[in-house]
């Protein structure tokens, strides 16, 4: 039971923007992917997830190939949910609506199960409140909070989160590190992008360096965020604190 991405190389024309990266994630474990915009740190989540494909290397969720043209993907990404920084929402469907969609659709559950899921889920990320509402009522710390919810409702092993905080005022950004924080208490395996390195530092297992497509320095945060080692890791670290 793990995620292993073992050297990974991703092109999109002649532009290589993952250069040979490699690395576990422990079941439980949460990683922090940290490091300059075009780094290759977003891409990767994709790579993990399917979304993009490879141009060498292997990522192995729970032993099964994502890239092997005989994985059946679908089936596959029910086991790894993932946020982005826009949440997509349905805007004609209720908060409820939305995160029930997906129980539905794509697991086959009957309307009540589904409800009861779905209802499950917005409490647990703090939106019990909001259920008959739809997303433009909401503001961006909640409907980022719903996509959390929705991911949720396909009861996966795994979370990735690409920057789920950046695209929100700054008086929100706690609510939805908050839900993050829950859900690492709770024990969920999850990879996190993130350039809010005061959360990498508290809720981080470990956290990677990524540096031009490259992992340049992984281990505690302790040791990347406290004691960096790389050069090019000190000054990415004084860029932003």
């Amino acid at each position: 039971m793990s995620i292993e991405i073992n050297d990974v190389h991703k092109s999109f024309g002649p532009l290589e923007v993952i250069k040979g990266v490699s690395m576990t994630v422990a079941p439980g474990e949460v990683v922090s992917v940290i490091g300059g915009s075009g780094s290759g740190k977003s891409t990767l989540l994709m790579c993990v997830n399917g979304l993009e494909p490879i141009n060498s290397g292997r990522v192995l969720i729970d032993g099964t190939d994502v890239h092997d043209r005989r994985t059946d993907l679908n089936k596959l990404r029910r086991r790894i949910g993932i946020v982005f920084q826009q949440w997509n929402a349905f805007p004609h469907l209720t908060v409820l609506e939305n995160v029930m969609l997906a129980p539905r659709k794509v697991l086959g559950k009957p309307k009540a199960e589904a409800e009861a899921i779905a209802v499950e889920k917005l409490t647990h990320v703090g939106l019990a409140e909001k259920l008959k509402v739809y997303p433009s009522k909401l503001s961006g710390g909640q409907q980022q909070r719903m996509a959390i919810a929705r991911a949720l409702a396909m009861s996966p092993h795994y979370m990735l989160f690409d920057e789920v905080t950046s695209a929100l005022d700054p008086q929100l950004v706690g609510e939805v590190l908050d839900t993050l924080r829950l859900l690492s208490s709770e024990g969920m395996t999850m990879i996190v992008v993130t350039h809010e390195i005061a959360f990498a530092r508290e809720v981080s297992n470990r956290v990677a360096f990524f540096h031009q497509g490259r992992i340049h320095e992984i281990g505690p945060p302790s040791q990347v965020i406290g004691n960096p080692q790389k050069p090019e890791t000190v000054a990415f670290l004084k860029s932003v604190l």
